[in-house]
């Protein structure tokens, strides 16, 4: 059976009574339907459903190799170039270069793209995640304690 919310106090409940309450008509607990006249008894409330369960959502994310370090020293030493030739080659800094090769630095996205053309060797992976999140079906409607603004 599906549970809503009382009108008046937001409890949750499985029967509720369609009751007139000062003119107006509202579904209440059987606790809050003192307060007017019951019209009839809700036993079977029906509730569309709008929110999905599940919302699917998948993310590209662009990875560095892990052994990054290796593959650019190995591949750099068997073209026979020097840290400061294969570093002009490619418009940056011998420093730079040598803190790639040793480790110290991971080269940004860009100047991995830019080492991947020069050495021919593929040093970024593509990895898809997905996430999956769940939407909780709201029970039932605003309450009247939704709408009250207390003044301190």
């Amino acid at each position: 059976m599906i549970r809503i919310n009382c009108d008046l106090c937001g409890k949750i409940e499985d029967v509720l009574n369609r009751t007139l309450i000062e003119g107006v008509e509202l579904s209440v607990c059987q606790a809050c339907s003192r307060f007017g006249r019951v019209i009839e008894i809700l036993r079977k409330p029906v509730l569309k459903e709008t929110a999905k369960k599940f919302d699917v959502k998948e993310e590209k994310i662009e990875l560095l190799v892990e052994d990054y370090a290796v593959i650019i020293k190995r591949k750099r030493e068997s073209m026979g170039l020097t840290q400061k030739d294969f570093a002009s080659r490619i418009s940056e800094k011998e420093t730079t270069i040598h803190r790639i090769e040793t480790g110290d630095l991971e080269p940004s996205l860009a100047l991995a793209k830019k080492l991947e053309k020069m050495i021919g060797v593929k040093l970024i992976e593509e990895h898809h995640e997905k996430f999956e999140n769940f939407k909780k079906p709201k029970e039932g409607g605003f309450t009247l304690g939704d709408f009250i603004k207390i003044k301190k």
